[in-house]
């Protein structure tokens, strides 16, 4: 993929955390994509963002809905959109079901960006294929 294709690719992040999310969004930027950044998973989906993001990488935990809830409503849409999760709580039965319910990746928090960027750049090839 092409510099100028990249910055057409829409990242999504979603956390309630600033300092996360602005992590993210210096992460996504640096690797060329365009990075949308929202502090809770209502404020994304009311944005029209979900209709152009590549990738969603989201909290577990958040004021309002939830990460879980937020990937359920992602599927209703868009089923095959590629969504990542990140947690700072280490919870086998949460993770397991983001992933039952088709998320690419589970990270814990503090992640490290290299494995974060592994994972956005394994779910956009894999999205498109």
């Amino acid at each position: 993929m092409t510099n100028a294709a990249r910055h057409m690719v829409v990242v999504v992040a979603v956390d309630d955390d600033f300092r996360v999310r602005e992590s993210i969004e210096s992460l996504v930027e640096s690797a060329g994509y365009a990075p949308q950044m929202f502090p809770t998973a209502e404020e994304f989906l009311k944005s029209g963002t979900l209709a152009v993001a590549a990738c969603v990488i989201t909290d577990v935990r958040m004021p309002g809905m939830d990460g879980i809830e937020l990937q359920r409503r992602i599927r209703l849409e868009r089923p095959t959109l590629p969504v990542i999760f990140i947690s700072a709580h280490d919870n086998a039965e949460t993770q397991q079901i983001a992933l039952n319910e088709g998320a690419v990746s589970f990270l814990h928090k503090p992640f490290n960006a290299a494995d974060l960027l592994g994972k956005i750049q394994a779910a956009l090839t894999a999205a498109q294929n």
